[in-house]
């Protein structure tokens, strides 16, 4: 009997072109922070290896702190005074960002049905972003923060995809069997990780990452709306 069902975010429950997405979200950071004395080039550069080294993380601190470290180094220490005004960015110019996702009812939809048959939902977002900036693509999305039980994030996870310490990190915080879990997601590197560790999974194809020439016989698969129809059809969770 299914315990829970972890979805991923963006070009998941957030329909996105990765790529055109990215250029936006750095274009809107780069223009807010050139003011400020950042070089776009060594800007986007420092967010990268800062990105890198989440993906790289052990478990031993943070992502948050993995992340602020590269950064210093880029730009020295006494730039970590403006991370306020990073999160103030993406309270603010990152909604410019919007424009390069296409949001759709359905994502509202699958969060509802896998809630309505009692099972716990987690927003298994890669956490390489703070708090502030996942809730607002989350808003972006037609979602709340009231609607999962868990949301990852940079402050409060220790692993990023596709590492499968990840899910069970997840696991263990939440007390959830792996083997009772549903992962669904498109990326077929970051979101079928999940079955290393046991998880069921889900490749939603509409915005379908996969290097060419993936094995996509061994998940389910299908669109946002055939996930959709699958939790709808699932047994409820035991009282």
């Amino acid at each position: 009997m299914l315990q829970a069902v972890l979805f991923d975010l963006d070009g998941t429950l957030l329909p996105m072109v990765q790529e055109e997405f990215v250029k936006g979200y750095f274009g809107a950071l780069c223009r807010r922070f050139a003011p400020l004395g950042y070089e776009s080039d060594r800007l986007v550069d420092a967010l990268w290896k800062g990105t890198a080294a989440m993906v790289r993380n052990d478990g031993t601190v943070y992502n948050q702190d993995r992340f602020w470290a590269v950064f210093a180094q880029a730009f020295g220490q006494e730039r970590l005074r403006d991370i306020p005004l990073f999160d103030d960015f993406y309270q603010r110019e990152f909604h410019e960002a919007a424009a390069q996702t296409q949001p759709t009812p359905l994502a509202a939809q699958c969060v509802k049905a896998a809630r309505e048959k009692g099972f716990g939902v987690i927003l298994a977002t890669n956490p390489i972003f703070p708090r502030v900036g996942t809730l607002s693509r989350m808003k972006w999305a037609g979602l709340k923060e009231e609607d999962f039980d868990l949301i990852t994030t940079y402050e409060t996870s220790t692993y990023c995809k596709p590492n499968p310490a990840y899910y069970k990190e997840i696991c263990d915080q939440m007390r959830l069997d792996p083997a009772r879990c549903l992962m669904a997601g498109n990326d077929w590197t970051e979101d079928l990780a999940a079955a290393r560790i046991g998880m069921e999974t889900y490749l939603v194809t509409d915005c379908l990452i996969a290097p060419e020439g993936a094995d996509l016989a061994h998940t389910r698969k299908g669109t946002l709306r055939d996930l959709l129809a699958h939790l709808e059809e699932m047994p409820a969770a035991r009282a």
